[in-house]
């Protein structure tokens, strides 16, 4: 909060549970991209991801950058509050003017910029009782799989598979089934980890990530169908979350209702009979997970899809469709469910002096989409104050 300039920062997120891939496929004419990166560099990551392809710093560096970029925010005269929430809004004649905190105290602006994480869905509530348009938008479902990383460093990188130069490999897939879904490998995290990122009680997601070194024995990532709100979810602007909660909540009984997260081989899951011992992959997640039929956890145009794009990834990446390569559920916090819709000046299209800024928002897709869609906001915050 910066008091000076009468903008009041509003965030929801900093990339808790992300591992820190910082590619993105944005449109990017104004280079706002090499910005961000050189802004992580300054916090402490390293040189290389100004010049290597697909850069990633890993969870652990990430979060050492987080807090140094906070230092350095506040000592330019930024005041970062913890365990705070907003939990209203201040509006006269369609123009914001502060926000209420859940303790009651109120902060005036009459420009606030909104950076929610795309879990924030209390005040996606709130937001919608008041009236800040939004709508709906596609996500997708699915779940973890998980291989050796042995199996995708040979299948992807042949001879010189396990070349210290080289480190673990990736993938990207897609397949088109044929109920028309699409399905595709997301998040791929090369010797990563399966990990929980429930953020609320009585719910199992997860979620996939890796450390710099990318050296654990596991090659992981989220195999997803697109689902779409006209088709799938009809009911407004909440209905996305709404069917979010209802799959964790069913994952999280499916586990055992003690936040373990049901699995199933894949061998077993794509002949539709249940798994009931694990083979040669051990699954990374913790607490656990409790073999069982994956097919209940998903609507089943997605386990159909599913089903249908595993034995053809094999023919892409030999050894995909491995028996014993394990599916950990469920994976429902791709991007936003919703988009809260601004318009060309970067506001909100029914509320003035509210910025929806980043991931939450519907606007990013990862650390280096929300930051350039941060800079493209403040320019537009400095533009609203000059009058220009």
């Amino acid at each position: 909060l910066n008091p000076e300039s009468n903008v009041q920062f509003g965030e929801g997120g900093a990339g808790t549970f992300s591992d820190g891939k910082l590619y993105s496929q944005i449109k990017d004419p104004q280079h706002h991209g090499r910005k961000v990166l050189e802004e992580f560099v300054k916090a402490g990551a390293p040189d290389e991801i100004l010049y290597i392809n697909k850069p990633h710093i890993g969870t652990f560096r990430l979060t050492g950058m987080v807090e140094q970029m906070r230092q350095d925010m506040i000592a330019m005269g930024a005041e970062v509050r913890f365990q705070e929430k907003v939990s209203d809004l201040l509006i006269e004649d369609g123009q914001l003017t502060g926000v209420v905190l859940e303790s009651g105290e109120q902060l005036h602006s009459r420009h606030v910029v909104l950076a929610l994480g795309h879990s924030a869905r209390d005040t996606f509530r709130m937001l919608h009782a008041k009236g800040v348009y939004m709508e709906a938008k596609p996500f997708s479902v699915g779940f973890r799989i998980e291989h050796p990383q042995t199996l995708i460093d040979k299948a992807r990188l042949g001879k010189y598979a396990g070349h210290p130069k080289l480190g673990a490999a990736d993938y990207k897939l897609v397949y088109h089934a044929k109920n028309g879904r699409s399905v595709y490998s997301f998040c791929m995290c090369p010797g990563g980890t399966v990990v929980a990122a429930t953020s609320e009680p009585g719910r199992v997601v997860t979620n996939g990530m890796s450390q710099y070194s990318r050296n654990e024995r596991n090659a992981n990532s989220g195999i997803v169908v697109g689902i779409d709100p006209e088709r799938d979810y009809p009911g407004g602007p909440l209905a996305g979350i709404e069917l979010q909660e209802r799959l964790e909540a069913h994952a999280y009984v499916m586990g055992g209702s003690d936040y373990q997260a049901p699995a199933q081989l894949v061998g077993d899951f794509v002949a539709g009979k249940p798994s009931t011992a694990l083979g040669s992959v051990e699954p990374s997640y913790k607490p656990g997970v409790t073999l069982g039929d994956l097919a209940p956890s998903l609507p089943d145009f997605a386990i159909e899809a599913i089903r249908e794009a595993l034995p053809a990834f094999d023919r892409q990446i030999k050894g995909y469709n491995l028996h014993d390569a394990v599916l950990t559920g469920i994976e429902t916090r791709t991007s936003s469910p919703l988009r809260i819709t601004r318009g060309e000046d970067y506001q909100s299209l029914n509320l003035k002096g509210l910025f929806p800024a980043g991931e939450g928002a519907g606007y990013a897709g990862g650390i280096l989409s929300a930051g350039v869609d941060g800079i493209r906001i403040a320019e537009a915050v400095a533009r609203d104050m000059l009058g220009l």
